[in-house]
């Protein structure tokens, strides 16, 4: 297996996990977005070890130009996007060669949110640019069968950021976090491709709690219905 396709870290299987996946029909290819700091790696990693599905993770930490950007802003905003989307259409190639899009796939980003990101950092000369590469890469990304849309405020997201301090994210401030926010909220509010499962991941610690991860792997179990929103109070789980 290259690079493409991670094994995910080990995580402690829960009884509770086990009861509620027993005999259940799962959703094949999941995908976990959502804004920077809100989990999206954490759930993505305990929902592929626990369903004994392969993990795919989005290559932010080898992306030459993305400390620069948050560190000096829109001047490396170009070569930034560039990375994502070349990357992302070799990750689209490997994981066909490797009949990956087949069932049993948990991956933490949704492929078509690479445009939010484009629309947010370039301006119009730029994202006029991005856009005639991305037609010319011709990406047909698949549709997951389900996708789980993490939220929560802009204060709790660069709190979690800098507590897991990482050298490259130094540079993110509030007001980008609010835009970014923004824009996912837009373009979720108009997503109907796949199933989705709205979040509010403001009170909940996926990583360390595991009645909070149980909690939501009940709402990915029961999903019925194209869309659904889970609003969890911590103290209720």
């Amino acid at each position: 297996m290259n690079s493409v396709a991670h094994e995910p870290a080990p995580v402690d299987v829960t009884a509770g996990s086990r009861q509620l996946l027993a005999g259940r029909k799962l959703p094949g290819y999941i995908a976990v977005e959502g804004p920077i700091g809100v989990g999206k790696t954490t759930l993505a990693n305990k929902l592929a070890q626990t369903l004994s599905y392969s993990l795919v993770r989005e290559p932010a930490s080898e992306n030459p130009f993305l400390d620069r950007y948050y560190r000096e802003g829109k001047r490396h905003a170009l070569p930034t996007q560039l990375f994502f989307l070349l990357h992302r259409a070799e990750q689209i190639a490997d994981l066909r060669n490797q009949d990956l899009l087949a069932p049993n796939l948990v991956a933490d980003f949704l492929m078509e949110k690479d445009e939010l990101f484009a629309r947010l950092t370039l301006d119009d000369n730029e994202f006029s640019l991005y856009q005639q590469i991305q037609q010319n890469l011709a990406i047909e990304p698949p549709q997951p069968d389900l996708v789980i849309y993490l939220q929560a405020p802009a204060d709790v997201l660069l709190g979690r950021i800098r507590a897991r301090g990482i050298d490259a994210e130094r540079g993110i401030s509030a007001d980008y976090l609010e835009a970014l926010i923004d824009s996912y909220t837009e373009f979720f509010h108009f997503y109907n491709q796949a199933p989705l499962l709205v979040v509010n991941a403001t009170e909940i610690d996926l990583a360390n709690n595991a009645g909070h991860f149980d909690a939501l792997l009940e709402q990915v179990v029961a999903m019925d219905g194209p869309r659904q929103y889970f609003n969890p109070h911590p103290q209720l789980i």
